[in-house]
């Protein structure tokens, strides 16, 4: 059994905080991830991890093994990514992280043609309108859609992509069009909201006379699918504030119809976060520079379905 495999499952445990999730993330069974942390504690001779029914907690020298063996691994990851790209052929993997709207429909139809071009880089996409935690993820990338806040991350910036607020035909005549933004706080309309734990966008963001003013906006909705909150809008049961790239078919067809015009929401910033070491990466940087470059075409078809 390869050593540095086992010693990838542990670090894989400690920062998802089981050894089931560890083993899949490693496309592993639990049993065979149960099995290798078993074979490391044999060889180094010490007890990694104290364990009962329902907790699995480092010992002491397993959190000590843990800061050398995280920096190991990051150790051969930057080797392999030097070789790779004095060799003049990027290989290996890569972990991108996107939101489910962002990822369906501009970051996944691209990567089959990135595949192509680059046979040997294997994309591992996780899609999630959740905010993700880049540790847990072991990411290299995050693409991103909405506005940046505080982060240790680098961003880089693709596009400015408009946001709409709308809502269906028959919602309309039955509930009435909103006419200022304050509407959208009373009990007269429901807005479907995008809501996680531990999310904070439990209001909208409106250019309101061309200045940012958040709208704390009411409704018996929410959900963390985006797809979902237009299911809902396309169904009559609210009001929606989508990427107008999401929508713009059901705009065009007369499904969806635009409201506050006057008051639209921000826009969203489409990037891609980073930590600053992965851009030394041939295979990362390659990846990113392929999407921005390609998805601008993309976002501006669908806008023109």
């Amino acid at each position: 059994m390869p050593y540095f495999d086992s010693v990838k499952v542990f670090v894989r445990v400690v920062e998802l905080g089981s050894i089931t999730a560890a083993g899949r993330d490693q496309r592993l069974t639990p049993a065979v991830a149960s099995n290798r942390i078993k074979e490391l504690e044999r060889r180094l001779g010490v007890r990694l991890f104290n364990r009962t029914t329902r907790k699995l907690a480092l010992t002491e020298t397993g959190r000590l093994f843990y800061e050398h063996a995280e920096k190991i691994i990051e150790s051969v990851e930057g080797a392999e990514a030097a070789i790779a790209g004095f060799a003049g052929k990027p290989r290996g993997e890569i972990r991108a992280l996107a939101p489910l709207g962002l990822g369906r429909r501009i970051i996944g139809p691209l990567i089959p043609a990135f595949n192509d071009i680059y046979p040997e880089i294997e994309i591992r996409l996780r899609l999630t309108d959740r905010k993700t935690n880049f540790l847990e993820e072991r990411a290299d990338l995050e693409f991103f859609l909405g506005v940046l806040e505080d982060s240790t991350m680098k961003l880089r910036s693709i596009l400015q992509c408009e946001r709409v607020l709308c809502a269906s035909p028959d919602y309309l005549k039955s509930k009435g069009v909103p006419k200022t933004p304050t509407c959208l706080k009373s009990d007269a309309h429901n807005c479907l909201l995008l809501r996680f734990p531990g999310s904070k966008e439990y209001y909208w963001t409106l250019l309101v006379d061309g200045l940012p003013q958040k709208v704390f906006a009411k409704g018996a909705y929410d959900t963390d699918d985006g797809d979902l909150l237009t299911t809902w809008a396309l169904a009559g049961r609210g009001i929606v504030n989508r990427p107008k790239f999401e929508v713009a078919k059901h705009l065009k067809s007369g499904s969806l119809v635009k409201i506050l015009e006057d008051s639209p929401p921000l826009s969203s910033t489409f990037g891609c976060l980073y930590p600053h070491r992965k851009l030394q990466e041939p295979k990362v940087r390659l990846f990113m520079d392929y999407i921005a470059k390609n998805s601008k075409q993309h976002i501006k078809d669908l806008l023109e379905e």
